[in-house]
């Protein structure tokens, strides 16, 4: 298959959707040199943390604007004012407990949002006469394909969607939507689904930091089940340089899987932090912290293992993941230990 690579010097004046949330924030940080123009657009709910973009605050070429992409008057006006040619669409309400509990925000958010987002885009699109390096690609995951038995085979783009959370299902429909948009409208879309990210700067709701934290606060650490669920894990600067290859070199209307080539069970990863933060932190409130290991009920309709085949994105556009899981999680786990000051107002915040 061959690939319209962009011109060098495109996509240069980027909009980048949900940027002060976990993945967003690192793609920032690693995409900000190589842009014209950055602009953030985040609407700062509990997830996103306007202190992880600090650093940049200030420097050239960067802007941060709080508001939401369901907002289609600001979509708009940003896209014009700034003269964007690439939207990189990040923003999304992304916890299967929180969907659970709430799934009208979710569909608000990852379906109406990212509707607002590409009729805004398209709109200014046409309007700048379909330029052929403009780009909107929308990030998504692997868990709008369900949920695999322990000796299916791994999703590949081909596998039919079957979403079975609230989350899952309103990620499937955006997906649904931007694909749309590339068959009627040509709309130069790209699609990328990745498995469960870790690094720097995740909420402290997802597995891995929520362990890190309660160890260090001496709190148990609940595992869901018999904590034999399997996912691949994918180091989040892996996925920032799956998703700038994708930019760079896909052609409109693909779709790429990225996964980490890490499957792991949720109760072993549990396991490898707390030896780690033993290893690592002085004093903690309880140590060993394995006794911590707290087994509670199990979510509803709980996948039990993805699995991602990141095969065509290796074959056609020459990306490897770099990071190897052991590395990886020691790395995260010194980040948590060494950036309380981060993560702390972060969960006051979202307990208040």
């Amino acid at each position: 298959m061959t690939h319209n690579t962009n011109a060098k010097g495109q996509n240069k004046r980027v909009l980048v959707t949900g940027g002060a949330g976990f993945i967003g924030s690192n793609f920032v940080h690693y995409w900000h040199r190589q842009a014209d123009l950055l602009v953030v657009l985040d609407a700062l709910t509990y997830a996103g943390h306007r202190a992880t973009l600090a650093d940049l605050e200030g420097a050239d070429g960067f802007k941060f604007v709080e508001g939401d992409i369901g907002n289609a008057e600001l979509v708009s006006q940003l896209l014009t004012a700034y003269e964007i040619d690439t939207i990189i669409h990040f923003a999304a309400e992304s916890h299967v407990d929180r969907s659970i509990l709430g799934p009208a925000a979710f569909v608000q958010t990852n379906v109406v949002g990212t509707f607002t987002l590409l009729e805004a885009f398209r709109h200014r699109w046409e309007a700048q006469g379909k330029p052929e390096h403009f780009r909107f690609l929308h990030v998504s995951t692997d868990e709008v394909f369900g949920s695999l038995g322990p000796t299916d085979p791994a999703f590949s783009e081909t596998t039919p969607y079957a979403p079975n959370s609230p989350y899952s299902a309103s990620k499937a429909g955006s997906d649904h939507l931007v694909r749309a948009y590339f068959h009627t409208f040509n709309l130069p879309t790209l699609i990328t689904n990745c498995s469960n990210n870790y690094g720097p700067y995740q909420f402290p709701e997802k597995l891995i930091p929520l362990m890190c934290v309660n160890i260090l606060s001496g709190q148990p650490l609940p595992i869901y089940g018999d904590g034999q669920n399997v996912r691949d894990w994918l180091h989040v600067t892996d996925h920032c340089e799956a998703i700038a290859t994708v930019l760079q070199k896909a052609a409109p209307g693909e779709t790429y899987n990225i996964g980490g080539n890490n499957q792991v069970k949720n109760i072993d990863i549990v396991q490898q932090l707390c030896d780690l933060m033993d290893e690592l932190a002085d004093g903690l409130p309880i140590s060993p912290a394995r006794e911590l290991i707290t087994f509670v009920t199990d979510r509803p309709g709980h996948d039990r293992r993805y699995a991602m085949d990141s095969s065509k994105l290796q074959r056609e556009l020459g990306w490897q993941p770099k990071y190897d899981f052991a590395t990886g999680l020691a790395q995260t786990a010194q980040w948590y230990l060494d950036n309380e000051a981060w993560w702390r107002p972060l969960l006051e915040r979202s307990r208040a």
